[in-house]
């Protein structure tokens, strides 16, 4: 039984890398126009969101 949960959580966590990819790359554009219009608030809230996302895949990904 163990064994199926194992697969069926690996199996989970395959599907979600792209999504987690596609979530990161638009957080980065977002950081980018923050960053160009010199909006604090926007840029903080976004490195926060990177920040979450980028430890939520390396823990699917190990």
């Amino acid at each position: 039984m163990e064994q199926v949960v194992q697969a069926f959580i690996r199996e989970d966590g395959e599907m979600r890398i792209p999504v987690l990819r596609l979530e990161i790359d638009y957080e980065l554009a977002t950081l980018h126009d923050a960053l160009l219009n010199e909006d604090l608030l926007t840029i903080k809230q976004t490195k926060q969101r990177l920040e979450q996302l980028r430890q939520e895949l390396i823990l699917l990904e190990v």
